[in-house]
Order: structure tokens, then C-alpha cells, then sequence
């Protein structure tokens, strides 16, 4: 599995060496041309960190070359945080040119010895990362064309299923109840409709697709309800197997297309079925419709609904507008945050600790997975100072 946390330290020194705050800053303290050096340095090793991690397992050499690469990165992240602290005092300082602020927020003696102490630190980082990216040459490491944050969701993510307990929900019920108006509207003049749920990694959306399956009016309406989790490559022969083993309970045993394709029509035929597709992020239009024609054999009302990250999936997929699914509200994300952080039947909750736990949900944006992963940290700790911490 691939390391997460580096990918996300090196994509968050990409986004600050790509600050035009920190250009302007570089330029005055003479580390510009070094910072734009470092920046195409880290993202060419982006470019083949999955790759290495690949790897890793078979290549003691690259797992090597990956610990290096942890260390610099951190290394470099630490740097950039100091560098943006600067940045940020002068932000607060006021007025209208970078320059005036440096020399405000700094006396000429002080400035001088921080502009060669930055310089020196990030020339020897930048020589840090140059030889870690030229080492990648000896491992004939593979440069990957597809977006990191793509490749970093969907290779780590585990299968999901289609149960989830309503207790287990909060925030949802609108949301669920108006894809529900979607899937018992029969009204439609395809005999099978496709309905995607878009969000973010982490919104929710597969959650809410359980919400929504294991609805009793859902449940009574359909003939046939199948789940499959995608989260791969868009494989239409894996998926079509997938389908027919939810369908029927059993798995198909070394079956050639042509077989599966009339086992899962004979599955379908005049049903009105169900179909969960959780997680589709490939937006091979041709692999779609492959799969799409094997789809529409079920009677009158049958219903498709996917879960995407990618609006693209979503423009391919859907033959109605796709629903787009936003955050918790604040009040919402603090339900949660206590649902994780707190025993069940806690009595009364610290006022200073409510107020830390607002801040806390305010910087999660709404998004549940991050609430409930922080909220699991929060459990183990309930302290004031701990939550601060935080």
C-alpha cells in the first residue's frame, strides 16, 4: 500500500513551492531560483513514487531509496513550515509591498542573517532532493501519467459493502431521501436510469448509498438489489462476474465473456433490478458503454446508481443530473465528532473542550472521514491541553 502521509507531505511542499506569496518572498531574500529548482526536483520524484512503492517489496535498493526520500521530504516540509511562519508574520504586519514588510517585521541585521541562513538551508535541501532524483535513474523507476491523488484513493481503498446501521449515519436524511425520489420515480422513459452520487474522497458517498439500499421502501420496491464494489480499473469482465455473484450468491468459475454476458442478461431479464457500482473513478467512455449495453435488459424502473469522485464519470455515466453531495454542516460535523470522541452515554461535555472541538470540525470542512479518523485520535485523549494539541 502506498505510503499516504508522504504523498500528502509532498504534495503539500508542491502546492507551497507554487505560491506566488513564497515566489515573492524568495525573490526579496535571493532564494527564488533555488525554490523553482526544488520545486521541479520534488514533483519529477512524484512522478515515479508509485512506482517505487511497487517495488519496494521485491527491491530492497528502492525500499531504501524510499526511506531516503521520507527523510528529505519531512525535512523539506519543516523547512517550508518555518518558511511560512515568516511568511505569515508578515501578512499580519500590514501594508501594501512584501518588501516594506520585511523590512518592517525585521531589522537590517536581523533580516541579513535570516536571508543566508534560509539561502543555505534550502541550497543544501535542493541537493538533498537532486540526489535522490538522480539515484531514481539506477532503478529504472516508471514515470505514472495519472493523477497522484487519484492513484493514492484508489489503490489503498478496501472493498465496501452494502450494509450500513442508521446509527451509524448522521447528517443524512435529506440527502438520502432525495435519491430516493430518484429511484422510485418510474416515471422515466428508459427502461433502465443511471444515477450518479459525486463528491470528494471521503464525503460520504458510499455511506450514503448504504443509507439508501438498505431503505425499506427501496427494498420492497425492487425485484433484485446487487452491489459491486469497482474502486479498479474499469474491467468489464470483473465487473459483470461481480454482478452475477451478487445476483445469484455464487461465483462464476472460469467463465469466457460470451457465457457471462448471457448469465448476467438471463439475471436481469425483465427484472427491475438494483445495481450499486460503488466507487467508479476510470473514464474510459468505450469500457462504459461496453458495460452500459449489458445493463438494459431489466424491466421498466430499474435504477444504476454510482458513486464518483470525478464529474467526468458522472457526464459519462448518468442519464439524469448527477447529485452532488456536500459537507456536514457545522453543527453536524460536531455531532459526529462527539459520536467518536466520547463514550457512549457521556454525560456533559467541557465547555472549553466543545469550543476546541468546533475549531477542530470548522478545519475539516464537512468532511466526515476526516471527522471521524480525528475523532478516533480525540477518543484517547480528553484533556484540554490534548485536544489543543490536536
Amino acid at each position: 500500500m502506498a505510503d499516504a502521509i508522504l504523498y500528502g507531505v509532498v504534495q503539500k511542499i508542491i502546492e507551497s513551492l507554487g505560491s506566488s506569496t513564497l515566489k515573492q518572498i524568495g525573490s526579496i531574500w535571493g532564494v527564488k531560483g533555488d525554490l523553482e529548482k526544488m520545486n521541479n526536483t520534488v514533483l519529477t520524484i512524484r512522478a515515479v513514487l508509485l512506482d517505487a512503492e511497487e517495488q519496494q517489496v521485491q527491491n530492497h535498493q528502492v525500499k531504501h531509496w524510499l526511506n531516503r526520500l521520507r527523510d528529505v521530504v519531512f525535512d523539506a516540509d519543516d523547512l517550508l513550515s518555518e518558511f511560512s511562519t515568516h511568511v505569515f508574520r508578515l501578512k499580519v504586519m500590514g501594508g501594501d509591498k512584501m518588501a516594506k514588510k520585511v523590512r518592517i517585521f525585521f531589522s537590517s541585521s536581523n533580516q541579513l542573517v535570516f536571508s543566508l541562513n534560509m539561502a543555505c538551508k534550502i541550497k543544501a535541501m535542493r541537493e538533498r532532493l537532486n540526489d535522490i532524483s538522480n539515484d531514481r535513474h539506477q532503478f529504472q523507476l516508471k514515470l505514472v501519467d495519472c493523477p497522484l491523488e487519484t492513484r493514492v484513493v484508489t489503490r489503498g481503498r478496501d472493498q465496501t459493502h452494502s450494509f450500513v446501521p442508521d446509527e451509524d449515519v448522521i447528517g443524512r436524511e435529506k440527502d438520502k431521501q432525495a435519491i430516493i425520489d430518484l429511484l422510485l420515480d418510474f416515471d422515466v422513459e428508459d427502461n433502465v436510469s443511471f444515477i450518479s452520487i459525486v463528491g470528494i474522497g471521503g464525503l460520504g458517498k458510499t455511506t450514503l448509498a448504504q443509507y439508501v439500499f438498505n431503505d425499506e421502501k427501496v427494498q420492497t420496491k425492487f425485484e433484485l438489489k446487487m452491489w459491486v464494489c469497482v474502486s479498479d480499473d474499469l474491467d468489464v469482465k470483473k465487473i459483470v462476474e461481480k454482478i452475477i455473484e451478487s445476483a445469484t450468491k455464487r461465483k462464476p468459475e472460469n467463465l469466457e465473456m460470451d457465457l457471462l454476458q448471457n448469465k448476467l442478461r438471463e439475471q436481469l431479464n425483465q427484472k427491475k433490478y438494483l445495481l450499486v457500482l460503488d466507487d467508479i473513478w476510470n473514464e474510459n467512455e468505450e469500457s462504459w458503454c461496453a458495460l452500459k449495453r449489458l445493463l438494459m435488459g431489466g424491466a421498466k424502473g430499474s435504477k444504476v446508481v454510482i458513486t464518483t469522485r470525478t464529474n467526468m464519470v458522472a457526464e459519462i455515466t448518468s442519464t439524469i443530473s448527477p447529485y452532488f453531495l456536500k459537507g456536514l454542516s457545522r453543527d453536524q460535523s460536531w455531532s459526529l465528532l462527539k459520536k467518536m470522541a466520547f463514550k457512549k452515554g457521556h454525560a456533559t461535555i467541557n465547555s472549553n473542550l466543545e469550543a476546541i472541538g468546533m475549531n477542530i470540525v470548522e478545519k475539516c470542512q464537512g468532511v466526515p472521514l476526516a471527522i471521524r479518523m480525528i475523532g478516533k485520535v480525540l477518543f484517547f485523549k480528553q484533556t484540554e491541553d490534548e485536544w489543543l494539541h490536536i
